[in-house]
C-alpha cells in the first residue's frame, strides 16, 4: 500500500469521524436515541422492511420505545446539518463547475387519512402504468451531480412541499439558500463557473431563471415537445401607418421545422448506448407570458426571458423504442458547441438522482414508516440524508463485500448498497457518541379493554401546484347522471 493511499484513508476516516460528531451536535433533543437510529440504519443488513425491526440491531441499544420516541418527540437543528452537507466535499464536472440537479420524489400515503399535510402527488407506473395522482408527502430534494458512470449523488437539501405550495417559488427559495450556503462555505468563489442547476419538464425553467438572476447560477430545464417559444425582438422600423412595435418575434414551433430557421451551434457525438447523438441550438429564444397563474399579480409589464433552446436527438435507444428528440431550454445566450455538449450531457446525469431515490426507498427504507406526524416524517428523511452522507464519505474505505454472485467492482466503484454492507466495521472504529441508556421501565399505558376515547382527527388531502393557479376539488357524480351547468363549472 503506497504511502499517498494511506493519506487518502487516513483523510477519509477523519472526515467521516468529524461528520458524525457533527450530526450527533446537530440532535438537539432525544439526540441519543436518533443518532443510534441513524447507525441501525447504516449497518442492518439487506434493505429495510419496517422501521421497528431497525431496535433489534446491536447498534440500537434502546428499545423501541425510544426509537419512536426520538423520532415523534425529538429535535434536529436543520440549519446546522445543511451547513454541514454543504460544507462536505462536493462532486464537480471536468471545467470544475457544481452541477445540482433538482426533483420532486413523494412519499405515498394513501390511506393514511389521519396524516395531515398530505398532498396529491404525480405518479407514473402504477397499476396500467397511467399517470395518476395519489395522497402522499412530496419532498424537494436537490443534490450535487458527479461525472461518469455512476450511481452517486451528494444530497445537500430537501423540503417537504405543504399542500397548495407552489414548486416553482418553492424551488427557487430552496436554490437560493443552498447557493448562499455554498458560497458561505467557500464551494463557489468569484471567478469560479456558474452553478448548473438541471431541471426536468415539471418545473418552469425560464421562471426559476428569472426569479434567480441575482446568483451565479444557469437554469436548464426540459421542455415538452408540444411548446411554443418565440423568436427574439426584431429590430424597430418605421411604419407610416403607425401602431405599437412588435414585443414578440415570429413562432418557433417545436412539432413545425418551417420555423426553426438557422441553428446557432451544431454537435455530434458518437455514444456507447445512444448511437450518434446529435445537438442542435437556437439562440434567443423566449416563451411569451401572459398576465394569469404566476404571473397575474405581476408590478410592471411582464419580463422577456431569453435563453438557447437546444434539441438532442440519438441515433437508437437501448431499449428498443422510439427515439423520440429531447427540447432542452438553457438559461445562457451565445451557446458554442462546448457549452450545447455541456448542457446536455449534464441533463443526462440529471437521471443519477433516480437512482438515489430507489436508494433511498428500497434499500434505505425511506418510505417504509406509517408515520402520523408529519414533523417525524421530516426528521426521518433527514436522518436518511445524514446516513446516505455518510456512506458517500465512507466510500474510500470500503472493502467490497460482494455476494457469490456479483462481478467485482474496484474500491472507487462500488455503489451506495455496498458500500453500506461494511460500514459496521467501519462505525466499531469511529466510535459513537451517544451515551450508554439508562434502564428504566416501560409506562403502563392504557388499561387492556378501556376504549380509545380520543380518535385521531381526520385531514383532507390537498395539492402542490406547478405554476400557483387555484385549485378547488371537483364534485364527484353518480355514474349515469349528467353535472349540472352551473356557473361555478363553467368557470
Amino acid at each position: 500500500m503506497s504511502l499517498g493511499y494511506q493519506d487518502v484513508l487516513r483523510d477519509a476516516f477523519a472526515e467521516v469521524s468529524c461528520f458524525r460528531a457533527e450530526l450527533y451536535a446537530c440532535l438537539a433533543a432525544r439526540g441519543d436515541a436518533l443518532f443510534e437510529l441513524c447507525d441501525a440504519l447504516l449497518c442492518t443488513d439487506g434493505p429495510v422492511r419496517t422501521l421497528v425491526d431497525l431496535a433489534l440491531a446491536p447498534e440500537h441499544r434502546r428499545g423501541h420505545g425510544a426509537l419512536y420516541d426520538g423520532l415523534n418527540q425529538g429535535r434536529i437543528d436543520i440549519a446546522r446539518l445543511r451547513r454541514a452537507l454543504a460544507g462536505m466535499p462536493l462532486p464537480r464536472a471536468a471545467d470544475g463547475r457544481i452541477v445540482l440537479a433538482a426533483d420532486v420524489s413523494p412519499w405515498l400515503r394513501p390511506d393514511a387519512n389521519t396524516c395531515a399535510d398530505r398532498s396529491f402527488c404525480h405518479t407514473f407506473g402504477r397499476g396500467e402504468g397511467k399517470h395518476q395522482m395519489v395522497p402522499g408527502w412530496p419532498y424537494s430534494i436537490v443534490a450535487a451531480l458527479e461525472t461518469g458512470r455512476t450511481s452517486w449523488t451528494a444530497v445537500l437539501d430537501a423540503v417537504r412541499l405543504e399542500p397548495g405550495a407552489d414548486v416553482a417559488a418553492v424551488t427557487t427559495a430552496q436554490l437560493r439558500e443552498l447557493v448562499d450556503r455554498l458560497v458561505a462555505a467557500g464551494q463557489w468563489k468569484p471567478g469560479d463557473p456558474e452553478v448548473l442547476v438541471v431541471l426536468d419538464a415539471g418545473y418552469d425553467a425560464p421562471r426559476i431563471a428569472h426569479l434567480l438572476t441575482d446568483l451565479p447560477v444557469e437554469i436548464l430545464g426540459r421542455l415538452r415537445s408540444d411548446r411554443v417559444m418565440r423568436q427574439p425582438t426584431p429590430p424597430r422600423v418605421y411604419d407610416p401607418k403607425g401602431g405599437r412595435p412588435p414585443k414578440h418575434g415570429g413562432e418557433f414551433v417545436f412539432g413545425d421545422p418551417s420555423t426553426w430557421g438557422i441553428e446557432q451551434a451544431v454537435t455530434t457525438t458518437d455514444t456507447r448506448l445512444y448511437g450518434k447523438a446529435t445537438a442542435q441550438a437556437w439562440d434567443r429564444l423566449h416563451p411569451r407570458l401572459t398576465r394569469r397563474a404566476a404571473w397575474i399579480d405581476y408590478d410592471g409589464p411582464l419580463p422577456i426571458i431569453e435563453g438557447t433552446v437546444i434539441r438532442l436527438t440519438v441515433q437508437k435507444l437501448p431499449s428498443g423504442g422510439v427515439n423520440k428528440p429531447v427540447w432542452l431550454w438553457w438559461s445562457g445566450t451565445a451557446a458554442t458547441e462546448a457549452d450545447v455538449d455541456r448542457c446536455w450531457q449534464s441533463f443526462l446525469r440529471r437521471f443519477d438522482l433516480e437512482h438515489t431515490f430507489r436508494l433511498f426507498k428500497q434499500t434505505l427504507g425511506w418510505t417504509k414508516p406509517r408515520l402520523r406526524s408529519s414533523e417525524a416524517a421530516d426528521r426521518w428523511t433527514w436522518l436518511v440524508i445524514a446516513a446516505y452522507a455518510q456512506l458517500r464519505l465512507a466510500r474510500p474505505l470500503a472493502i467490497d463485500l460482494r455476494r457469490p454472485w456479483e462481478k467485482p467492482a474496484p474500491p472507487n466503484r462500488l455503489t451506495p448498497a455496498r458500500v453500506r454492507r461494511g460500514f459496521r466495521n467501519l462505525c466499531t472504529k469511529t466510535g459513537s457518541p451517544a451515551s450508554a441508556p439508562k434502564p428504566s421501565r416501560p409506562g403502563p399505558g392504557r388499561p387492556p379493554g378501556s376504549k380509545n376515547r380520543r380518535p385521531a382527527t381526520r385531514h383532507d388531502v390537498g395539492r402542490v401546484l406547478a405554476t400557483g393557479e387555484a385549485y378547488s376539488r371537483p364534485a364527484h357524480h353518480k355514474k349515469g347522471t349528467k353535472p349540472r351547468r352551473t356557473e361555478e363549472r363553467q368557470t
